[in-house]
């Protein structure tokens, strides 16, 4: 089994998402017990937090479960923009990060168009890409030693030609930020060439996904930047994967071509409850960041001392270099037998000798280091 998230169908169709295996399609399939199946593939966390019980269990929502939730989703948007310090037309509301994603391609990539994918990054980029009939041109990231960080020299020249930028900091799935200062010179580099060449700049979508992990975000270059969109959403850091609620961040007249496209009611009156009630009280937040920023450390070392290369992070997962697509490959397969499902990369992606890893809560990360030890005292 290949978790891996991007498949392509006919060469004449573009790429589409392919779904994760269930836990039930891996239970039957490595034959584990349902009950034993744990995620490490996701980035999501291992429980949601307290105040959805008490939200739920209150029941007072936005609007009666009968009804569509408010076409504004105000009470939301408020609360996202005080969290971000923003101007509440600053800001758009999606069913997750990944809806954002598609009204950023519907809004700034045309039929015909060109989008910079920086690799490796988020498969969803190149998906809406080539969704919109548009061409993904892939700008290699510099190697594991430099962190994989943008070659910002080939970065701003692909960018040169294109319609729209996708940028990922930190990044999924290597882990790490960008140095300061990289992505801000890149959007001056971006628009300094537009302007001589006498050609709009190219729009820039920057996912900051993870951003809560890091305890920084560039919103701030939105001032300056009208190209910019920034992305947030409530699934990693907020522990809401579930809810599907995500922002689109940007100046207003960004905000306002993006706005046409954005479906009625695609997000439901619970989420947007829930999801406000997370803003608006960012003790439980902190806490999930605390368990991560604690587990990190501890797995890390752990896995280390198993005897796998565990890479910097920043984030909720890690990235374990094993070397070889065969070891790679013989690892998960190990892991599977054993009812962790990591991320794998397919043959080709510049990731394939190596596997992502969530960051789950003591015990489950207990699990895994155990499957760790096993697979190298195994190991030919």
């Amino acid at each position: 089994m290949s978790p891996t998230p991007v498949t392509t169908g006919l060469p004449t169709q573009p790429a589409s998402y392919s779904w994760e295996a269930t836990d039930e399609e891996v239970a039957a399939r490595y034959g584990v017990p349902l009950d034993e199946i744990l995620r490490f593939d996701l980035n999501t966390s291992p429980a949601p937090p307290e105040l959805v019980a008490r939200v739920l269990a209150a029941g007072r929502f936005e609007a009666p479960l009968s009804e569509y939730p408010p076409t504004d989703y105000r009470r939301l948007v408020e609360a996202a923009a005080g969290v971000y310090g923003v101007a509440t037309n600053e800001l758009l509301v999606g069913a997750g990060a990944d809806e954002i994603l598609d009204l950023a391609g519907k809004t700034f990539l045309p039929a015909g168009g060109r989008a910079v994918v920086p690799a490796p990054t988020y498969a969803m980029y190149r998906v809406v890409t080539e969704q919109r009939g548009a061409t993904a041109i892939a700008v290699p990231r510099e190697g594991r030693d430099a962190g994989y960080r943008l070659d910002l020299a080939a970065t701003r020249a692909a960018a040169a030609e294109a319609d729209l930028v996708w940028l990922c900091s930190p990044n999924n799935p290597t882990a790490l930020p960008e140095p300061d200062g990289a992505i801000e010179t890149l959007l001056d580099g971006i628009r300094s060439d537009a302007a001589a060449a006498g050609r709009q700049a190219a729009m820039v979508v920057l996912d900051e996904a993870y951003a809560e992990f890091v305890g920084r975000s560039l919103i701030d270059l939105r001032l300056d930047q009208p190209n910019l969109v920034v992305v947030r959403t409530a699934s990693k850091a907020y522990a809401l994967a579930g809810l599907r609620v995500g922002f689109a961040i940007a100046r207003p007249e960004t905000i306002a071509r993006m706005a046409p496209f954005r479906p009625p009611g695609s997000v439901s009156t619970v989420s947007v409850s829930v999801v406000t009630a997370a803003l608006l009280d960012p003790a439980a937040m902190a806490a999930n960041v605390a368990r991560v920023d604690a587990e990190r450390d501890r797995l890390s070392d752990a896995l280390r001392a198993a005897g796998w290369s565990v890479g910097p992070s920043v984030t909720n997962f890690l990235l374990v270099d094993l070397g070889t697509v065969e070891r790679a490959a013989a690892t998960a397969t190990g892991l599977l037998h054993r009812g962790l499902v990591p991320r794998t990369f397919p043959a080709g992606h510049p990731l394939a000798h190596c596997l992502r890893l969530t960051i789950r809560d003591r015990a489950g990360n207990d699990r895994l280091v155990a499957a760790a030890r096993e697979i190298e005292k195994a190991a030919p």
